[in-house]
């Protein structure tokens, strides 16, 4: 066990974006909050993990590597349209426990038994995304920093993997482990990136497990800071702070509903269903519509505002689904053509898109990602209110257009509401998860009991699983390693 904080070096991924340097830092214990805290949580696990390394292996670790999970404050489901969102790190997160070996094979075992043991040869990294297990996240991340590299060969690794992200909850646990993946495979390889290098990079070697996200969890995880949220854009990337107003604190609720995003198709169908949106706008305007994937950028294209967008949506699109046939008689396209250019390789069996539906939402939501930032920027008196109200409509327009609410999210948001939160709502990409709920500070111990006794308690299994699933939550910080000295 580390026994103070004079003994820990953090080696930090350097915070000034676009650079490729790596910055050591040392930690005394008049350092940083941020890094205070970190230190904390990463002694609550080190003796732990350092343990089942052990165990494991026969010797001691090399380095630590820890990536945070996430919660989305707003703006779900629009990062793989091209729109801003606004998360913040949390305090959970992915933590592994590394050495490095001339073996020519990485290791893998978990500290919870039923991850299984995986071993594979360094020059035969396979992942299956018909069986999306846990270590294949884990060599998304591998592989992923490899290619970026071009790394002909890796260094050989045992690696002990231990997390206090709930899985399947929507705070990004599997994107934790492939970022964690990513940091680890750097570190052993020395071979130093940057954080948005690190970010885009493991956004997108997740998608070597069929998941066709949009890079909101990984940038996060590696471009967190303490104490602040963050407005994250892309192309480029970049991270701005976002001042949360003093009075309220969010909580987390995870509904115990668990849905992993890799083996369904409900994910990978509403990222086509914004794909196909976008070409029948763009052909409805005019444009060349092959090359447009995003909502996003068909805005760009056409240089107009989200409310006009809006307008467009209304205009072109009819609420009813649209089949394959019309889809193809207006693209000008055949079956075949739509299965293969436009479907992914999980929704080739669909038969109905609601493409007016999917959009409307985007479009609102990256509205009131803007206009959530804005208020927070402002900081009127009545920010707490505007912020809360925005949480909900956010909430409506994912269960109502999106249909990627369930009951129980819907039940747990209803009773955070009537609990006091001025603004509850889903996070991550729903069908299970969690919500993020806004409670004013005074009303924080009255919404935990009442949270408690009307979602845990009634219900034996939520009720055994309710400590790990309700807390208050803070801006954490992002990435890094650990080195022992």
């Amino acid at each position: 066990m580390i026994a103070t904080v004079y003994l820990l070096r953090i080696k930090w991924i350097d915070s000034r974006l676009h650079q490729h340097v790596g910055q050591n830092q040392v930690l005394q214990a008049s350092g940083s909050p941020g890094a205070s805290r970190l230190i904390i949580v990463f002694e609550s696990l080190e003796k732990k993990l350092k343990e089942a390394f052990r165990g494991k292996y026969g010797q001691m670790p090399l380095f630590f590597a820890c990536a945070p999970g996430r919660v989305n404050l707003i703006g779900e489901h629009i990062d793989y349209c091209g729109y801003a969102v606004l998360p913040m790190a949390i305090e959970q997160n992915i933590l592994a426990a590394v050495s490095v070996s001339d073996s020519k094979t990485i290791q893998l075992a978990n500290t919870e038994p039923k991850y299984k043991d995986f071993t594979v040869s360094v020059d035969g990294i396979f992942i299956d995304r018909e069986n999306p297990q846990w270590h294949y996240y884990f060599l998304c991340g591998v592989r992923g920093i490899q290619e970026h590299l071009s790394l002909s060969s890796l260094a050989g690794m045992c690696c002990m993997v231990d997390g206090t992200i709930p899985a399947s909850s929507g705070l990004s646990s599997s994107s934790a482990l492939v970022c964690c993946a990513g940091l680890v495979t750097m570190e052993a390889n020395q071979k130093p990136l940057s954080k948005v290098t690190l970010a885009e990079t493991c956004a997108k070697c997740e998608r070597y497990i069929g998941t066709e996200g949009g890079g909101m969890d990984q940038s996060i995880s590696f471009l967190a800071e303490e104490g602040t949220a963050k407005l994250i854009e892309f192309n480029p990337l970049r991270a701005t702070d976002v001042r949360l107003p003093d009075g309220a604190v969010f909580v987390i609720a995870n509904c115990c509903v668990e849905m992993n995003k890799a083996a369904s198709s409900h994910f990978n169908m509403r990222v086509v269903e914004c794909r196909i949106a976008t070409k029948m706008l763009a052909k409805a305007r005019g444009l060349d519509w092959s090359h447009l994937l995003k909502l996003g950028d068909l805005q760009k294209e056409l240089q107009v505002s989200l409310e006009q967008m809006l307008e467009l949506v209304e205009e072109v699109l009819h609420p009813e689904p649209y089949s394959r046939d019309e889809i193809c008689k207006t693209l000008g396209i055949s079956t075949e053509q739509l299965c293969e250019d436009i479907l992914s390789a999980n929704t080739q069996h669909a038969t109905d898109f609601k493409l007016y539906q999917r959009a409307r939402h985007v479009y609102g939501e990256a509205a009131r990602v803007l206009q959530f930032k804005a208020v927070c920027d402002s900081s009127p008196a009545n920010a707490v209110t505007q912020l809360g109200d925005l949480m909900n409509r956010s909430h409506a327009s994912c269960r109502d257009l999106y249909e990627c609410s369930c009951p129980e999210l819907d039940q747990l948001v209803d009773t955070c509401l009537q609990a006091g939160a001025v603004g509850s709502r889903l996070t991550g990409a729903g069908w299970g998860g969690c919500t993020v709920s806004m409670v004013p500070g005074e009303r924080l111990d009255s919404f935990l009991q009442t949270v408690r006794e009307h979602y845990y308690v009634p219900d034996a299994r939520r009720s055994a699983l309710e400590k790990q699933s309700l807390f208050v939550t803070r801006p954490g910080g992002g990435a890094a390693i650990f080195i022992e000295e």
